[in-house]
């Protein structure tokens, strides 16, 4: 079992900054990617970003070069820095793991962070 705790989620005005972080936690698991779903209401969960444990990255289109993820691999923890937020990020933020717990590869999901973004 993978645990994933978040954090870094608030109110901000358009324009202004946040980043969020994601712990991963438990025993004897081995991480192959990180990142970041978002939901808002009545929307599905989307892809913001992800980090690979070699550090590659990919990002959805609408980030348009505003966050950036990276990891700090020793501290099993990944983090989105985003910047330049519009109202329409407003959503709950997700971080998402795909470990390896025992002998089995499986996603795994935070309980989310709320961000909301004031125009």
């Amino acid at each position: 079992q993978v645990l994933l705790e978040e954090s870094g989620g608030g109110l901000v005005q358009a324009g202004g900054s946040l980043r969020l972080s994601c712990v991963a936690s438990g025993s004897g698991f081995r991480i192959n990617r990180m990142g970041w779903y978002r939901q808002a209401p009545g929307k599905q969960r989307d892809l913001v970003a992800f980090i690979t444990n070699a550090g590659s990255t990919q990002y959805a289109s609408f980030v348009n070069g505003r966050f950036t993820i990276y990891d700090d691999n020793a501290k099993n923890t990944v983090y989105l820095q985003m910047n330049s937020l519009k109202p329409e990020d407003t959503a709950v933020y997700y971080c998402n793991a795909f470990a390896m717990a025992g002998l089995t590869w499986a996603d795994y999901w935070g309980q989310g962070t709320q961000v909301t973004v004031s125009s």
